[in-house]
């Protein structure tokens, strides 16, 4: 019966079962359903891009408000994560909203135990291992969303983090998640192949243009969101409309 599964074409995969369960490697050695979790990050339609500059960070996501009835201020993938940490979710919202609660604990927790705020690597290997162990016990699924957080740190200065839901994580000078994130992570490699040093406006205003661009839309500052941490203000704060107003006029401009 052992050879008969090993000699089974791909085609017969589902049949098999080795999609409907989380712990059962297929005989290709993948798990199925690890990998549907990566697809519902598309379900929504949503691209996120953060790229990391010379003093600062930026996420930038879209806003799309699904139906008219609902207030556009109670719509957001962008997170306040500590003081100064920060957050973009992409994927399916309800999952991100258990995802950023995790990590506001695990963030809470540690300065409850040591007295200062945990740094950005630390914070997201802990969301990084929370959601690795999901993947292991079938008493749980993969949360279908991608998180990318951004930081200063004292030593090494702007951060920038992505978790995935297999439980991988890495920093990156730019990154993307979300339907168009072939697209994007190819129109980053050009824009940071000379490692630019950017400053907090150009950082910004790279990160809307390359959203703009992959996405084929011209935007309206109701239509994206933006969250930025720099070295002169180390918070995390989201870009009021009137601020993004002015970044996408300085676009039009050069454009």
């Amino acid at each position: 019966r052992f050879e008969r599964i090993l000699n089974l074409d791909p085609s017969t995969m589902s049949s098999a079962g080795f999609d409907r369960h989380l712990t059962i490697f297929s005989p290709e050695g993948r798990l199925y359903q690890v990998e549907y979790a990566f697809k519902a990050i598309n379900t929504d339609n949503i691209t996120s891009i953060g790229i990391r500059g010379k003093d600062c960070s930026v996420v930038i996501t879209q806003k799309k408000i699904p139906d008219k009835l609902i207030v556009p201020e109670t719509v957001t993938r962008m997170f306040q994560l500590t003081e100064h940490h920060g957050c973009v979710m992409t994927g399916m919202i309800a999952d991100a909203r258990h995802q950023v609660e995790r990590a506001r604990h695990e963030a809470a927790e540690w300065r409850y135990k040591y007295g200062y705020e945990i740094p950005l690597d630390m914070l997201a290997r802990r969301v990084a291992d929370i959601s690795q162990l999901y993947t292991q016990q079938a008493a749980m699924r993969p949360l279908g969303c991608t998180m990318m957080l951004i930081g200063m740190d004292e030593e090494h200065g702007p951060q920038l983090f992505k978790c995935d839901p297999a439980g991988y994580f890495v920093g990156y000078k730019a990154t993307s998640a979300g339907v168009k994130m072939i697209e994007a992570n190819n129109a980053l490699e050009k824009k940071i192949r000379k490692n630019p040093e950017w400053d907090r406006t150009q950082t910004i205003e790279a990160a809307i243009s390359t959203l703009s661009t992959i996405v084929s839309m011209d935007f309206k500052p109701s239509e994206i969101e933006v969250g930025v941490v720099c070295a002169e203000e180390p918070k995390f704060r989201l870009l009021s409309e009137d601020e993004l107003e002015k970044h996408l006029t300085n676009i039009a401009e050069q454009d």
